[in-house]
């Protein structure tokens, strides 16, 4: 039995002439796309303005403390939920827990409890975890080997169009409270309302099963798995060397979020520009990883010079930025923070810090997106991609909580930079590394799918 049940002759007669067919690779990404734009990315947007909103971000740091433990949990076990429940339970599973989240900052709105933010916080990481399994194997299998980093960074640019609708919620709404405020009322209820709509559309998502491509191949063929059988697979992982060689990467990968949101954005500007500074924030990222995309897939015949030299691209621009923080880091300090920046009257002032935020939304993306191309490159089966992608939101979400307590206990914000431009620097080689060993330049992974649609009725996979 499939995940919706296969039926393999049918399917094998669907015309694959329009490319958005809604069982198409470009249509079912898109609308995953849509789902993290709704859920994900008005909480990015909530995140991002530094403190969930708050003028006092305690309460953020302890719920986003409890999010990513549990999130690091359930990110590994995600990919084996996902196998066992299909995508349409998994999604939306995980996508409700969103909406329960930004309630609980409407209701510390009015009684200052942070209890049920932290509750939901960590409900939230549960759901996380499953959302993002999903998104991972999908965004990862479904596409043509040879086109990942395009569609990679298509539903990237989707799901980051979110962070910037969520950027102008907060900017519309508090737009004349230049002053030092919490939101009001009515920006936690437009991110319930799209957190809601996320939810509803994630039970459009087709499994792998029903999903075929231009050339007529399916995505996978894969079963329904066993509870026994994931344990096994989610413990290899623990083993396996090309996941060993990721988990830096994915250490680092969400650990700057908590410095970036508190101590740039939250520190610097002022409510209303926190908001527009989040547009622009989620917009570079729109822009990152259109143009990493293109290199990973267009830039050279080789898909394994390809990974190089975007790893190297990223690898430098990273160096980059990271110095123009650190100029900016050395003239404030959690004691002595300059006046807040407005982005109507602090003029020339405003423009540096303004373009070293967007800088790091720019990066975010592509080094994400870079990520995501190479997991994607190491196998083309739904499967073994959810597990892939499983153990690199784990090993992500244990960062980030790691990074949030950082924050939460007043690290000095110079050695915060300076453990988030370490952490991201000792990833570059390893992630060659791994190109080098695993990254065919025959646009196959070393544990190819087979693809039923593709086969006639009397053949038999070998």
């Amino acid at each position: 039995m499939g995940f919706e049940g296969d039926e393999e002759s049918a399917a094998n007669q669907v015309s694959t002439k329009s490319r958005f067919r809604y069982n198409s690779p470009l249509v079912q990404v898109t609308l995953i796309g849509l789902v993290c734009f709704c859920c994900p990315g008005m909480f990015n947007a909530l995140s991002g303005m530094g403190g969930g909103g708050q003028v006092n971000p305690t309460a953020a740091n302890n719920a986003n403390t409890a999010l990513y433990t549990t999130f690091a949990i359930f990110g590994v076990l995600g990919g084996g939920i996902y196998n066992i429940l299909g995508p349409r339970l998994t999604l939306a599973a995980g996508c409700s827990t969103y909406v329960l989240y930004a309630g609980s900052f409407l209701y510390y709105n009015h009684k200052q409890h942070q209890s049920f933010a932290i509750v939901a916080g960590a409900i939230l990481g549960i759901g996380a975890g499953f959302l993002w399994a999903g998104e991972g194997a999908i965004m990862t299998s479904y596409p043509p080997p040879h086109r990942k980093g395009t569609y990679i960074s298509l539903f990237w640019s989707i799901f980051n169009m979110g962070g910037v609708i969520g950027g102008l919620i907060p900017f519309i709404l508090n737009y004349n409270r230049s002053e030092a405020a919490s939101v009001n009322d009515g920006t936690y209820i437009g991110f319930m309302c799209f957190m809601t709509a996320g939810t509803l559309l994630s039970l459009a998502i087709l499994p792998p099963s029903k999903v075929v491509r231009d050339d007529g191949t399916r995505c996978t063929n894969i079963k329904y798995s066993k509870m026994s059988t994931e344990a096994v697979e989610i413990v290899k992982l623990f083993f396996n060397w090309k996941m060993l060689l990721i988990a830096p990467a994915a250490w680092a990968s969400n650990f700057f979020y908590s410095y970036q949101f508190n101590n740039v954005n939250g520190a610097l500007f002022n409510l209303r520009t926190r908001g527009l500074n989040n547009v622009f924030y989620w917009g570079a990222q729109m822009v990152g990883s259109v143009g990493i995309g293109y290199i990973l897939d267009f830039s050279f015949q080789s898909r394994r010079k390809r990974g190089f030299v975007g790893i190297g691209i990223v690898a430098a621009l990273r160096t980059a930025i990271w110095a123009g923080g650190l100029a900016k880091q050395v003239g404030y300090k959690h004691n002595d923070l300059p006046p807040k920046l407005d982005f109507k009257d602090s003029g020339s002032d405003f423009a540096g810090p303004f373009v070293l935020y967007f800088s790091y939304g720019l990066l975010d993306a592509m080094f994400q997106s870079m990520v995501y191309w190479v997991i994607g490159a190491l196998a083309d089966d739904s499967e073994i991609l959810s597990r892939y992608v499983g153990f690199y939101k784990g090993v992500q979400s244990a960062g980030a909580a790691v990074a949030w307590q950082v924050d939460a206990h007043k690290v000095p914000l110079l050695s915060q930079l300076i453990v988030n431009w370490s952490l991201t620097t000792v990833s570059y080689p390893l992630l060659a590394i791994l190109v080098m060993l695993a990254v065919k330049d025959d646009q196959k992974g070393e544990e190819p799918s087979i693809n039923p649609a593709s086969m006639d009725n009397n053949s038999k996979p070998v």
